[in-house]
């Protein structure tokens, strides 16, 4: 790994969050915040950007970036994101506590919406009653790291003069990293364009139609096309009671859900593209007979009024599926049978190329199929059976690589949720607090549940499920390489 190379971009990436942090600090001096809180983030952004210019000054030159560089990029940026990103919350006090500053942060720059607060806040017994700046900055890192803070670099900062496909395929979501155009950069602010665009298109529907406040509606929509799930208000999107503001949530969350690269053509003027995608399509049934079964087995729920139950059952089922974590109810009391499938859809996440979390619908689509072909084969042992998605033969290669990746997933999860039953009361809980951070959800069930927080779990429970966010948005490998002796060889 060319380790001069990973400290000047990952400098560049250092200095993009310092100065959200100054923009963040004027809005906090124009919403007349405590005086602490726009203090915060300017010492935070001075802090950080000499920092990151002093890094970006003695780690310059001509650098040439190989794969290995890329997966460092990723990862180191991701970590000084959340490590820098923390100040606000540290110096102005709302959230004391280092690790659970960390926490937050890292909970937002990988879109998990776990959350500390407010029980983490000294002084702030409600979302509503904590400054606008903070929870501004709040749904901005969930924001920036929906497509990846570091596409966002390759595609505004043509100035490094690197190549970027490196970034690009340790970055985006998926299995698969679909490239638009030849050029990465063109591909990085294409995606982007159609990223800022659902996001205007969702606050203006929210403040015109639905009557939230330009604030609310601006908050919400950046953590919803980041299936984040951080919110301006305690009770969520469920504090607003408001069916309208839930269609518009369950629209974009759907929308978001969906392989951008989908969008993209779309916008051009190829629809069809969504129909045409097997991914998108398995999506689209399994998403509406979920649906359907959460309105039906919830009705007692809400006093046989089917509208609420299937609006509640849209909303939940769509939320949950784009590893979101929104939530109008509390599921946790929902009977046992949709309590099991929102778990199956916390770990399934939606498509590839989207900005959920989850082991991604394409891949759980061919493991379904490579089970079938290996029934097939054990009844007809010399036959030739392939896998194919869209009529294209999936190979041998990528067949392999989706069921390691499930072995890998799979072992890392039983052994946290190993850990964490020292730091939860219940195994519910400790399992859940794992499958929604690896699979960037955010709330769980139990003490994790959506009508409370992560600010109980001690520092090394918070420690490991911060682990589990980062190692869950970077898809488990860009982390693990780091740790082969390996990968540190020139």
């Amino acid at each position: 790994m060319n380790k001069r190379a990973v400290s000047h971009i990952t400098a560049v990436v250092t200095l993009v969050i310092g100065l959200a942090m100054g923009v963040c600090g004027g809005l906090s001096l124009y919403w007349n915040d405590p005086a602490n809180i726009p203090a915060g983030f300017f010492i935070s952004a001075g802090i950080t950007v000499c920092i990151a210019l002093l890094l970006s000054f003695l780690t310059r030159g001509d650098f040439n970036l190989t794969r290995r560089d890329g997966f460092g990029i990723v990862t180191f940026g991701w970590i000084f994101a959340a490590l820098f990103g923390a100040l606000p919350y540290i110096v102005s006090g709302i959230i004391p506590e280092i690790n659970e500053a960390v926490f937050e942060t890292m909970s937002g720059f990988t879109t998990t919406g776990a959350s500390v607060l407010p029980s983490a806040a000294p002084g702030y017994d409600t979302l509503e009653s904590l400054p606008r700046g903070i929870l501004f900055w709040r749904s901005l890192t969930q924001w920036f790291g929906g497509m990846g803070v570091l596409v966002l670099c390759v595609a505004i900062l043509p100035f490094l003069g690197v190549g970027g496909m490196q970034i690009y395929r340790a970055e985006m979501p998926g299995p698969a990293k679909d490239r638009l155009t030849p050029r990465i950069t063109t591909t990085a602010k294409l995606l982007w364009g159609v990223y800022f665009f659902i996001t205007v298109m969702q606050a203006l529907l929210l403040h015109f139609i639905a009557g939230l406040t330009w604030f609310d509606a601006v908050c919400h929509s950046f953590t919803t096309i980041a299936t984040g799930g951080f919110s301006t208000r305690t009770d969520s999107i469920g504090a607003y009671a408001s069916p309208s503001v839930d269609w518009i949530v369950t629209a974009f969350t759907f929308i978001a859900g969906i392989n951008f690269a989908l969008h993209y053509r779309a916008l051009s003027g190829r629809p069809l593209s969504y129909f045409r995608d097997p991914e998108c399509r398995f999506y689209f049934v399994f998403l509406f007979i979920s649906g359907i079964f959460f309105a039906f087995n919830t009705l007692p729920l809400y006093a046989g009024n089917f509208a609420e139950s299937l609006r509640a059952g849209f909303f939940q089922g769509t939320t949950i599926i784009t590893t979101t974590g929104y939530s109008t109810a509390n599921y946790d009391l929902w009977p046992s049978s949709s309590r099991m499938l929102l778990g199956i859809m916390m770990f399934t996440g939606a498509c590839a190329g989207s900005t959920s979390g989850g082991v991604k619908l394409v891949r759980v689509f061919v493991i379904l199929k490579k089970m079938l072909k290996e029934i097939r084969q054990f009844m007809r042992p010399q036959a030739v059976l392939q896998i194919k998605l869209g009529g294209r033969p999936v190979g041998d290669e990528v067949e392999a690589n989706i069921a390691a990746f499930f072995g890998i997933y799979i072992g890392i999860f039983i052994v946290t949720s190993f850990l964490m039953t020292f730091f939860l009361p219940d195994l519910s809980s400790a399992i859940t607090a794992v499958l929604t951070t690896l699979s960037n959800v955010g709330p769980g069930f139990g003490a994790v549940g959506p009508v409370h927080d992560y600010a109980g779990i001690s520092l090394f429970g918070q420690i490991i499920l911060t682990g589990c966010m980062l190692l869950g948005r970077l898809e488990l490998y860009t982390v693990l390489v780091l740790f082969l002796p390996g990968f540190w060889k020139k």
